[in-house]
């Protein structure tokens, strides 16, 4: 039996010296959408003062310290530990899936052997994340989205261009971020029917599958249907079901 996203049992990985500890709780609520964590390790030199915030927020939220000594300055001890740890609890047969926790693309490699093992592989970090590493994950979720009070504040300021709207709350067509719309235009023509519509729920699924760092919330939107309804360039259609309370969203290009 298949098991679903909701139900996967999820090891959570985390580099302390590529990530801050600042949003732990809202990193753990976004973990918790995607699976149950079984294990919650953190990887650090505990003797290093740059990981001292981390300390305070280990108990409360139930993550256990991995102990790395930094034998060479400069380099970061974490990766190795991190790497084998996550080979072992692979072959335990334990876990359905792993969330790397991590700003570095040295677990680049790591990511694209555990999917290769047929794990689920979710990322998060920061935007400076290289592309190669969001790109290994199934799905990568930005840390800088997931603080609540960060997201709401700068919003207008810190909105890509796609998302500035004109009067009629739509983006304006000079404003818009040509890779971002390619993209939508692009997957909505991949999935279309003979009319041209296509369910929206399908073409969230394929803009993540394309690029596993999208996210409606990157824009300054929470859903995305209303980053859809942002654009001149798409025509929505929300047809009633059987059970008044849902509508079923679809999407087709002008």
């Amino acid at each position: 039996m298949q098991t679903s996203l909701a139900d996967l049992r999820l090891a959570v990985l985390i580099d302390a010296d590529n990530v801050p500890s600042a949003n732990i709780k809202s990193m753990l609520e976004e973990i918790a959408k995607y699976g149950t964590p079984t294990f919650k390790r953190i990887y650090g030199d505990w003797t290093n003062p740059r990981v001292t915030s981390w300390k305070t927020v280990l108990l409360d939220n139930a993550i256990t310290p991995i102990q790395q000594y930094s034998y060479t300055q400069g380099k970061n001890a974490t990766d190795s530990a991190m790497i084998i740890d996550a080979m072992d609890i692979l072959y335990t047969g334990r876990v359905d899936g792993f969330c790397l926790v991590s700003s570095d693309s040295d677990f680049t490699r790591l990511a694209i052997r555990l999917r290769e093992a047929g794990m689920k592989v979710f990322g998060m970090g920061e935007q400076k994340t290289p592309s190669a590493f969001t790109s290994a994950c199934d799905r990568f979720i930005y840390i800088e989205i997931l603080a609540k009070k960060e997201e709401k504040k700068p919003a207008s300021k810190t909105r890509s261009a796609s998302t500035k709207k004109a009067s009629d709350g739509k983006v304006d067509d000079d404003k818009v971020d040509p890779k971002l719309l390619a993209l939508l235009t692009d997957s909505v023509d991949d999935l279309a029917d003979e009319d041209g519509w296509t369910f929206l729920g399908e073409l969230g699924n394929l803009l993540i599958k394309k690029q596993p760092s999208f996210d409606a919330r990157n824009y300054g939107f929470d859903k995305l249907l209303p980053l859809i309804k942002s654009f001149r360039q798409f025509e929505v259609d929300e047809r009633p079901t059987a059970n008044g309370k849902i509508r079923h969203v679809f999407v087709r290009n002008k």
